[in-house]
Parts: C-alpha cells; sequence; structure tokens
C-alpha cells in the first residue's frame, strides 16, 4: 500500500530530524514534510475506497457464516429432538421395566416374610399344643405312679 510506504517515509523523515536541544522537538524540512503529506492525500482516495470495499466484504461474509452456522445449528437441533425422542421412549421403558422388577421384588421379600411369619405362627400353636400335651402326659403319669403306690 503507497500510503503506509509514504508513512514510513514521514517517521523516517522525522527520526532523522536534527533535534533541539534540551526540549523534545526536532526540526525538519517543511517542504519535504509538506510535500509528503501531499502525497499521502493523493494516495489516501483509492485506498481509503479499498478499505471501505474490504470492511464490506468482511461484513457480508460473516453475515453469510453467521447464517450457515444458524442453518447448520438448526438442522442439528432437530437431528438431536429426534434422537432425544426416540431415547426417551427407551429410557421410558427401561425405566417401566426396572420399576416392574423393583416391584417385583418388593412383592417377594413380603410373601418371604408373610410365609415365615404365618409358620412362625403354626409352629407357636404347635409348641403349645405340645406343650399342653406334654403336661398332660406328665400329670397322667403322676396319677398313675400314685395309684401304685
Amino acid at each position: 500500500m503507497e500510503v503506509l510506504r509514504l508513512l514510513d517515509m514521514l517517521e523516517d523523515l522525522i527520526e532523522e530530524s536534527s533535534s533541539i536541544p534540551f526540549a523534545q522537538k526536532a526540526m525538519v524540512d517543511r517542504e519535504e514534510v509538506l510535500e509528503l503529506v501531499k502525497e499521502i492525500r493523493l494516495q489516501m482516495p483509492d485506498e481509503v475506497k479499498q478499505a471501505k470495499w474490504i470492511k464490506e466484504e468482511r461484513q457480508r461474509i460473516l453475515a453469510e457464516a453467521q447464517e450457515d452456522a444458524e442453518n447448520i445449528i438448526e438442522e442439528a437441533n432437530k437431528h438431536i429432538s429426534s434422537l432425544v425422542d426416540e431415547n426417551e421412549v427407551a429410557k421410558m421403558a427401561k425405566q417401566r421395566g426396572e420399576e416392574i422388577v423393583q416391584q417385583a421384588q418388593e412383592s417377594a421379600k413380603e410373601m418371604r416374610l408373610g410365609a415365615r411369619d404365618y409358620a412362625d405362627d403354626l409352629l407357636e400353636g404347635v409348641e403349645e399344643n405340645l406343650v399342653d400335651l406334654l403336661r398332660t402326659l406328665q400329670k397322667n403319669r403322676r396319677e398313675l405312679k400314685g395309684m401304685d403306690e
């Protein structure tokens, strides 16, 4: 770019110029500086047009890329949604299956505990009957022994 070359020349001119002692000032050739500024102004319109075109083209490309990205995201969301729907059915079926298994396990546990309690109650009744029967037998034996005497 011509403008950048001219600005470099202006910068070199200022850096190579004589400095004023004890001040941050430099002595430059006025005609030379003005000539460079004039050249920069002459070159500026073309380069400004190019920069404007580049900026507009960049904006167009960015807008296009944004639109493409949005379309890709929309398609991906549709695809994900369909997969999620299929996955949801599978998850619900699995969850329902797990619930059924859990209910069956709980029912089996309750039946085992109920059967154990029922058997224990029956055995307790039999034990009481046997105790009563044993007492009766012991009483009868004592009575029989008492008759011998």
